[in-house]
């Protein structure tokens, strides 16, 4: 196994607070003893590790989910010579847990989580934002994700569920980004307009539409690339022009919703006139 850290920030939103992303995969690598003023979240995907915390010792396994309170002091290393160890972390700012729970800030009692669900969403959601950090899919996932994970496991108690008028409010959201594809605004911003949590929004958002706001514009953007794609443009031109990061953003999306590429799509609308 090579010694290997590599890091990514994604953005909560557009100009909004960073999430910085560790993917890492050690041999040897020990840390000192440090802390964060952030909660750490991981997910082992390989070998085991052991973390000194709180005056005991965790040994992770693929699959687990370790949560390191802010402020916690802790070391980490393998746990076997010669064995390595591998995981996906993520460090979230105190508040992104506090919303959707009462009673303030999570406490985790248990650090060492056994949650395969959620460990497999928190590890394709850092996978792919690792790979692409598009800001609205960062704010649309991981507060989602993270407010599960205090729900689930930390000794905060649950918000309630119903949203009064959520179709009503799913419904501007989405005029709102349908009508700003290229630059949408921040969920926290449209929350604050509302007069709702940034939870809040997502809840009545997923409930109303079945998905999530980032999956329906980049559904709505893949519409519109369609159209454009049917006029002759290239998908190089095109994935600007609808709000996609860049060829490959709209490449993996137009794959996704049309089971096609947008150079094969554009072939054969074209070999039709």
């Amino acid at each position: 196994m090579v010694e290997q850290a590599l890091w990514t920030r994604a953005r909560l939103g557009r100009c909004g607070p960073p999430l910085d992303l560790l993917t890492a995969n050690f041999h040897r690598h020990t840390y000192a003893p440090h802390a964060h003023e952030e909660y750490t979240i991981g997910v082992c995907v390989g070998g085991n590790e052991v973390i000194d915390y709180r005056g005991g010792r965790i040994r992770t396994g693929p699959g687990t989910i370790v949560v390191l309170d802010p402020g916690e002091t802790h070391t980490g290393g393998p746990a076997d010579a010669g064995d390595g160890y591998a995981y996906r972390a993520l460090y979230a700012e105190p508040s992104l847990l506090a919303d959707g729970v009462l009673g303030g800030l999570p406490y985790f009692r248990e650090p060492l989580l056994q949650d395969p669900e959620l460990a497999a969403a928190l590890r394709l959601a850092h996978t792919e934002l690792s790979r692409c950090p598009d800001p609205l899919e960062a704010e649309s996932r991981m507060p989602w994700l993270l407010t599960a994970l205090a729900r689930r496991h930390s000794t905060a108690r649950p918000c309630p569920d119903l949203v009064p008028g959520a179709a009503a409010i799913a419904l501007t959201v989405r005029d709102r980004l349908a009508d700003e594809l290229t630059d949408p605004p921040t969920l926290a911003s449209l929350a604050a307009d509302l007069d709702l949590s940034r939870y809040q929004l997502l809840r009545a958002f997923r409930t109303t539409m079945g998905l999530p706001p980032y999956a329906w514009l980049a559904q709505y953007r893949v519409s519109r690339a369609r159209v454009l794609l049917e006029t002759g443009l290239r998908p190089a031109e095109v994935a600007g022009l609808v709000g996609f990061a860049d060829q490959a953003h709209l490449t993996r999306w137009f794959r996704r919703v049309l089971g096609v590429t947008p150079a094969a799509y554009r072939n054969s609308v074209q070999d039709t006139h």
